[in-house]
């Protein structure tokens, strides 16, 4: 019924920038709360950053001032701008929006299927 769908993922230089993006799609009533999460190999999924439906954002300290997150709610879309990368920075980044369905008015958390970062010389 609901899609997360992530893409901007690859490969890049220490210091270098990429952008991710995440639609959401299918039978949705509305989207709260839309963030970033990362997991790196052998570690624990970890928050990276989120906003609200109003543009409150919320960011983890090891990325604050490289990274931002907006989003554009009429296309339901979330994106991260990265910036300054770091090799620590390299995991499979997932996107999460906690949404009511349309269908059956129940709200709950959507994730994506992830979309690998990797930052490397």
């Amino acid at each position: 019924q609901v899609q997360l769908v992530e893409s901007g993922g690859g490969l890049v230089q220490p210091g270098g920038s990429l952008r991710l993006s995440c639609a959401a799609s299918g039978s949705i009533f509305s989207i709260n709360a839309m963030g970033w999460y990362r997991q790196a190999p052998g570690k624990e999924r970890e928050l990276v950053a989120t906003i609200t439906s109003g543009g409150s954002t919320n960011y983890a300290d090891s990325v604050k001032g490289r990274f931002t997150i907006s989003r554009d709610n009429a296309k339901k879309t979330v994106y991260l701008q990265m910036n300054s990368l770091k090799p620590e920075d390299t995991a499979v980044y997932y996107c999460n929006a906690d949404l009511w369905v349309r269908t059956t008015f129940v709200y709950d958390s959507y994730w994506g299927q992830g979309t690998q970062v990797t930052v490397s010389s």
